[in-house]
C-alpha cells in the first residue's frame, strides 16, 4: 500500500486525488493533508481519511484541530510548512499547493528522493533547472499530474530510444477563443470555462493563455526540449490531451475523457493504470478532431511566456510572480481584464536579467516583483 502526502488538499486537485484514493482503499493510504485556510473542509477530509500529519496556515486554526484530534500531528505557519514537507514517512507527494507557495515544499520533498506527483505549474516555472537538478542528485521521481503533461509521458512510455521532434501541446483555448479581448469581459465571464473546472486563479490563467505559457516552460524542463519543440495546439473538445511527434513523422496521441482522476491515478500507481467509473469516450459520436493555432497578438500573455522563455531564467520567476499578482487584482476587481497582460509585459521590459541558484534567491525575486506589481496597480 503507498502512503500518500497531498500539499494541497482542499483545492479541486486535492479533492480529485482523495476521491482517486477513495476509489482504491487497497492501494492507497493518506497520511499527510495541507490546507491552506479551508478549516471545514479539511476537518471533513480528516474525519474521512484519518491522516496522521495536518497543516493548516492560521494557529487558531491550527489549535483548533488539536483540541478536536488531539493524536494528530498539526503544523502552521512558515515553520511548520518547512516541517512537515521535510517529513518522509510518505511515499508520494502531490504538490498542488497554488503558487509559487508551492516551490519550497516540493524542493523539500524532492532534495530527499521522494517521488512527487506535481501539480503545480509554477514551481517549474519559477524554479525549472533547480528542481531538475535537484531531482537527479537526490534520485528523486517526478511525476506530473498535469493532463497535458501526463498525456505527454504516457505517450514517451517505450519510446527513449526514439528523440522528440515536437511536443503538440494542446489548449483548450478557454472562453474567449472566438471573442474580441476587451476591458469589457468580466471576472464571471472569464471563470467560465467551457470545458474544465478548475480553481479560479488558474481558470483566469487559462482564459489568457498564460496557463499555456506555463506548460510550455513546464514540458521544457520535463521532457528536456528547445522551446522551438514545443508548439501549441488548440483543440476546443479536450479529447487529445496532447501529442509527441517523432523524427520519422510519426505522432503518438493520448486521448481521454475530461477528468483529472485519470491522470491523477496515472502518476498515484505509474505505471500501472487503475479502473474507474468514469465514461469513456466514444469515437464514432466526437466524429471529428479539430485543430487551430493560437493567436499570439491576441492572446498576448502566450506570446510574453514565450518570450520570458528566451530571456531566461529570472524572466520566468518575474513572468509567474507579476501574473499572479494581476490575475488575483482582476478577480478582486481592481484592474480591468487588458490589464494583466500589459502590466505583466511593463515587469517583464524593466527587468535585468540575473542568476537564481538557490530556493531562496528565487523566493526573493519572486517577492520583490510581487511589490513593483502591486505598487504598479495602486498608481
Amino acid at each position: 500500500m503507498k502512503k500518500i502526502a497531498i500539499f494541497g488538499s482542499t483545492g479541486s486537485i486535492g479533492e480529485s486525488t482523495l476521491n482517486v484514493i477513495k476509489e482504491n482503499p487497497d492501494l492507497f493510504e493518506v497520511v499527510t493533508l495541507v490546507a491552506g485556510k479551508n478549516i471545514q473542509k479539511l476537518i471533513e477530509q480528516i474525519q474521512e481519511f484519518e491522516p496522521k500529519n495536518v497543516y493548516i496556515t492560521a494557529e487558531k486554526n491550527a489549535n483548533k484541530i488539536k483540541e478536536l484530534y488531539p493524536n494528530l500531528h498539526v503544523y502552521h505557519g512558515e515553520e511548520g510548512m518547512e516541517e512537515i514537507s521535510q517529513l518522509t514517512d510518505f511515499d508520494i507527494g502531490v504538490s498542488a499547493l497554488v503558487g509559487v507557495a508551492g516551490l519550497q515544499p516540493t524542493y523539500n520533498m524532492i532534495k530527499n528522493g521522494k517521488t512527487v506527483a506535481l501539480a503545480n505549474k509554477e514551481v517549474l516555472v519559477a524554479g525549472g533547472k533547480l528542481i531538475m537538478d535537484t531531482a537527479k542528485e537526490n534520485k528523486a521521481t517526478l511525476l506530473t499530474v498535469d493532463s497535458e503533461h501526463s498525456a505527454i509521458m504516457q505517450c514517451l512510455q517505450g519510446e527513449k530510444q526514439n528523440k522528440i521532434d515536437k511536443i503538440l501541446l494542446t489548449a483548450s483555448g478557454g472562453p474567449f477563443f472566438d471573442e474580441e479581448i476587451t476591458d469589457a469581459i468580466t471576472v464571471e465571464q472569464a471563470l467560465n470555462h467551457p470545458t474544465w473546472k478548475m480553481g479560479p486563479k488558474v481558470t483566469i490563467d487559462s482564459s489568457t493563455m498564460m496557463n499555456k505559457g506555463f506548460e510550455v516552460i513546464e514540458a521544457k524542463w520535463l521532457f528536456d526540449v528547445n522551446p522551438s519543440q514545443i508548439q501549441v495546439v488548440v483543440h476546443r473538445k479536450s479529447i487529445v490531451h496532447s501529442m509527441v511527434q517523432f523524427q520519422d513523422g510519426t505522432i503518438m496521441a493520448n486521448l481521454g475523457p475530461k477528468s483529472m482522476q485519470i491522470p491523477i491515478a496515472y502518476a498515484l500507481n505509474y505505471p500501472n493504470r487503475l479502473v474507474n467509473n468514469i465514461e469513456k469516450i466514444d469515437l464514432f459520436k466526437i466524429a471529428k478532431l479539430e485543430f487551430e493555432k493560437p493567436d499570439l497578438e491576441k492572446f498576448q500573455c502566450l506570446k510574453l511566456a514565450f518570450e520570458a522563455i528566451e530571456k531566461g531564467h529570472s524572466h520566468q520567476v518575474v513572468l509567474n510572480a507579476a501574473n499572479e499578482v494581476l490575475v488575483d487584482a482582476f478577480l478582486n476587481k481592481k484592474i480591468t481584464y487588458t490589464q494583466i497582460p500589459k502590466g505583466i509585459k511593463k515587469m517583464l521590459d524593466s527587468h535585468e536579467a540575473m542568476e537564481l541558484n538557490t530556493v531562496e534567491e528565487i523566493l526573493a525575486l519572486d517577492y520583490k516583483i510581487k511589490e513593483e506589481t502591486r505598487k504598479i496597480i495602486e498608481g
